[in-house]
């Protein structure tokens, strides 16, 4: 299947060439727009524009859930964290509330930042490296 537009080419490459490390940049950025667009839709009431917008931040969580390395301790802490942030997804859904979609906001926001500087001192790790 050839893609013809020309930013979903440059998202797809994007996506291709990533590393792990990036693609989770992504997932966390792509939640983030989400949380936003689900937000605007949950102050305007459209109910259904906001449950699908939710129900998208929840796959990514899902995602970012699946990817972790539970022998690892600090996995263990992070999955708490993503089944919390999903748990308050669910009440922000069921209930339309936007000061719960804004408290996953800020922890995704926080571990999205987080996660940006260990890929920059990953970067720079390697570099010294060489």
């Amino acid at each position: 299947m050839s893609v013809n537009n020309p930013y979903q080419q440059y998202q797809q490459s994007s996506v291709n060439t990533a590393t792990p490390g990036e693609l989770t940049l992504m997932l966390y950025n792509g939640a983030l727009k989400f949380l936003k667009q689900a937000k605007i839709a949950v102050e305007n009431k459209q109910i259904g524009e906001a449950n699908e917008k939710i129900i998208r931040v929840q796959d990514i969580i899902a995602e970012l859930m699946g990817s972790l390395n539970m022998e690892i301790e600090i996995s263990k802490n992070m999955y708490a964290l993503y089944d919390f942030m999903n748990n308050r997804l669910i009440d922000a859904n069921i209930n339309k509330d936007v000061k719960a979609l804004e408290e996953v906001e800020g922890l995704l926001v926080e571990m999205r930042d987080t996660w940006k500087e260990v890929i920059k001192l990953n970067k720079k790790g390697m570099k010294t490296a060489e």
